[in-house]
């Protein structure tokens, strides 16, 4: 059983970007040029790049990106112990990014007049 219908939700988002796009056009045009500028260098193939996507999207907690990476990254070919691989890593940082701010947060603590 899944949390969400992934699929329905995943055509619902394209639906709304393309409302948005009749809106707005040069600002989905204008997003969809900075997503695709990354696949002009090479570096990276697909598989990899929807890897760090999802790996991105986790952290930024948008579940749009979720299930439209998702699907790219299956797509890609990204098996599910490569997806789950680079989810550990977002797990990762995210937990080093609360110790980070963690920190931060001790020495606003200090900072405070005694």
């Amino acid at each position: 059983m899944s949390m969400i219908d992934w699929n329905t939700y995943r055509s619902q988002v394209l639906a709304g970007v393309g409302g948005l796009a009749r809106l707005t056009p040069d600002t989905v045009k204008g997003y969809a040029q900075l997503s695709q500028a990354g696949t002009h260098t090479g570096h990276l193939d697909d598989k990899t790049r929807e890897l760090i996507a999802l790996a991105v999207a986790v952290s930024l907690r948008c579940d749009g990106c979720i299930t439209v990476h998702t699907a790219a990254a299956n797509k890609a070919g990204a098996t599910r112990e490569e997806i789950a691989e680079a989810l550990g890593v977002a797990i990762a940082v995210n937990a080093g990014a609360a110790l980070v701010y963690s920190t931060r947060t001790m020495d606003a603590l200090d900072a405070l007049p005694k």
